[in-house]
């Protein structure tokens, strides 16, 4: 038998039918939905008199744009985006689709919701109409995102018109340094490739640093994979991925439990397989990332300086410089911001949450900074509560918010002003993504909160535990 990939597999487990040598028809396992990529898919399905084909394999979620103001009850103040919110629901409960609704108490982040609640498993293929539907490669399932006229065809179909993607493997080997994460891991890779370096592949992680990676910094690396423009990314599940899962569907018993250990045991690239494209990286390389321009693959480390504007990318370099008002030559490094946001679908789970909190622990927040913690869903708001993360976050100076997307894209009514200069654990840092002249330096949570303790950027290494 032909040594196949692990992305190989997935795909040749869910081919209906091949439609030519480079496209496929997909059967999707799990289709995600939010408000603000559905409606048109809907109102297509209508217009010609259809109805949704699986409505138990699909999940709706509000996540984009609800807002995050400590309270009780939410309501969605702006018409335009409480009007999407009615139409989501509205279809919902015309198709029998489950939804995570605005005043939900699970409410918060679709990418954060689906794997806490055991929806996602090893060797399914999800889909979404978000980029960073890609996370879910941290449990061997093959997630991307779509477009809503592919949403309209998964209603009516459940499957896809899928163009196959090239093959790509990135070894890291060796253990991550004291200080760093999965997200400054991330950083460098897609530094180092450009953000254009994936594109048109399935990325699949491996080797000895990535193994040791904690399941919830594996949904990092695999949510920011689509920056360096992956099609998707892929981890194969390993025992700590397994009992993740297993640990969240309380359904899966007996001989089904017994068969889905056995097909997950296979979901792995065989010796040989071969891979259009390799990389290799040293996890002893990895320092402390932040991003000085508006693309994630202009990060470097937080002692180095902003690169020279030379080459092919001169004319992009000088534009993001210009934008972010930095010049050539310029130290990140003591860079003062005037906001802090932790939060979203990369890095807005508990052990985000924790990272963060142990760095503010004893210290509070610099004078005229804002800062904010928006937890990405309400198990993890919870947790973080209960274990008493919250509190140090609240007692350091941050505001503790309700979950949800919040100031990751600037869809709701956290946004920053013009010329406002952000540390934050989001995963895009382009022209106006945190609102309109906006400036976002990405980092991971660590980073962050040392940034909001001493008002600038800061090598989170150079701060002493306090308690």
């Amino acid at each position: 038998m032909t040594a196949r990939t692990l992305y190989r597999k997935l795909v040749d487990s869910h081919t209906v039918v091949e439609l030519d040598p480079d496209n496929v028809l997909l059967f999707c396992d799990l289709h995600l939905m939010n408000e603000y990529t559905s409606p048109q898919a809907f109102a297509g399905l209508h217009d010609q008199g259809r109805e949704v084909l699986m409505p138990g394999q699909n999940v709706a979620v509000v996540s984009h744009i609800i807002p995050t103001h400590p309270g009780a009850f939410r309501v969605i103040q702006d018409p335009a985006s409480a009007l999407q919110a009615s139409n989501l629901k509205r279809n919902c409960d015309r198709h029998g689709i489950a939804l995570f609704d605005t005043n939900d108490t699970l409410q918060g982040i679709e990418h954060i919701i689906a794997p806490e609640h055991g929806m996602i498993r090893p060797g399914m293929v999800v889909i979404c109409g978000d980029s960073h539907t890609t996370t879910y490669g941290a449990l061997g399932a093959l997630g991307f995102g779509i477009g809503t006229s592919e949403v309209e065809h998964v209603l009516a179909t459940q499957t896809l018109v899928y163009r196959l993607a090239r093959d790509m493997r990135i070894r890291i080997d060796g253990r991550l340094p004291v200080g760093t994460t999965s997200k400054d891991l991330v950083l460098m890779v897609i530094g180092r490739i450009g953000a254009q370096g994936a594109r048109g592949c399935v990325v699949e992680f491996c080797g000895s640093a990535i193994e040791a990676l904690s399941v919830e910094a594996r949904f990092t690396l695999c949510n920011m994979a689509v920056e360096a423009g992956a099609r998707g990314a892929l981890i194969a599940p390993d025992a700590a991925a397994i009992d993740y899962v297993l640990a969240r569907a309380p359904d899966i018993t007996g001989e089904q439990r017994t068969a889905a250990l056995a097909h997950w045991a296979t979901l792995f690239t065989d010796d040989g397989a071969p891979f259009d494209i390799e990389h290799r990286f040293d996890a002893a390389d990895v320092v402390p990332y932040v991003t000085w321009g508006t693309s994630p693959d202009q990060a470097v480390p937080v002692t180095g300086r902003v690169p020279a504007a030379n080459g092919e990318q001169r004319t992009s370099l000088l534009q993001a410089m210009r934008y972010t008002g930095l010049a050539e030559g310029t130290p990140l490094e003591g860079l003062p911001v005037q906001h802090v946001f932790i939060g979203s679908c990369t890095n807005a789970r508990i052990e985000d949450l924790r990272a963060a909190a142990a760095v503010v622990k004893g210290r509070h927040v610099a004078p005229g900074l804002r800062a904010m913690v928006v937890p990405g869903s309400g198990a993890v708001k919870r947790q973080a509560e209960s274990e008493g993360v919250a509190q140090v976050l609240i007692d350091a100076g941050f505001e503790w918010r309700q979950p949800g997307c919040s100031m990751c894209l600037a869809m709701n009514d956290d946004v920053l002003a013009p010329g406002q200069r952000c540390a934050s654990t989001t995963n895009r840092n382009f022209e106006g993504r945190q609102g309109r002249g906006a400036i976002t330096h990405l980092m991971s949570p660590a980073m962050a909160a040392a940034a909001a303790v001493t008002g600038h950027i800061t090598d989170v290494r150079q701060l002493e535990p306090l308690a």
